[in-house]
C-alpha cells in the first residue's frame, strides 16, 4: 500500500473510532404507576447502581408513529438541577410553577409512548446523557389504565394492547 494511501486510511480509521468512542450509550428508565395510576418516570435500580443518580435538565414525553407527538415536556433552568434516584419519580404532567413546560396532553390507552430524560453534566466517562423507555397504558384487574414500561427489544414496542 502506498504511504500516502495508508496515512488516509489509518486517519479515517482513527476519527471513526473516536467518533464512535464519543458516542454515550442511552440509560435506562423505569415507568411505573404514581399517584392516581399517572405513569411516573425514574432511572433504572440498575443504571444507578451502574453509574449513579443524574442531574435532571429536561424530560419529554411523546407518541410514537406517524409524527411523533411531543405529549409533554418540562425543563430545569440551568441554575436548578436535581438528582433523578430510582426512589423517586417525575411524574407525568408534574405541575411545578416556577418551571417552562408544555401543557400535558391525556395518553390514551393501546398508544406506544417514549419517556426521554435528558441530564446535565458534568458526566463520567460512560454515563449516559439521555435515559429512555417505551411504554403504554393497560387496562389493570380493575378496568383502569396502568402504565407498562415496554422491554427494549419487545415485540409490542409498536403496538401495545389496550
Amino acid at each position: 500500500m502506498r504511504p500516502g494511501l495508508f496515512l488516509l486510511s489509518a486517519t479515517v480509521l482513527a476519527l471513526a473510532g473516536a467518533g464512535e468512542a464519543r458516542a454515550a450509550r442511552i440509560g435506562e428508565l423505569v415507568v411505573r404507576p404514581g399517584n392516581g395510576g399517572v405513569p411516573c418516570f425514574t432511572v433504572s435500580e440498575a443504571e444507578e447502581k451502574r453509574g449513579g443518580a443524574p442531574s435532571f435538565q429536561s424530560i419529554t414525553v411523546s407518541e410514537v408513529g406517524l409524527g411523533r407527538a411531543t405529549m409533554w415536556s418540562m425543563a430545569l433552568p440551568s441554575e436548578r438541577t436535581f438528582a433523578v434516584t430510582f426512589q423517586m419519580c417525575v411524574p407525568y404532567a408534574g405541575r411545578l410553577p416556577v418551571l417552562p413546560q408544555k401543557p400535558a396532553a391525556a395518553l390514551q390507552p393501546g398508544r406506544v409512548y417514549e419517556v426521554a430524560i435528558e441530564a446535565r453534566g458534568p458526566f463520567a466517562r460512560s454515563a449516559p446523557r439521555s435515559y429512555r423507555a417505551h411504554f403504554c397504558l393497560q387496562k389493570d384487574a380493575q378496568g383502569a389504565p396502568a402504565p407498562v414500561t415496554l422491554a427494549p427489544d419487545s415485540r409490542q414496542r409498536y403496538a401495545c394492547g389496550a
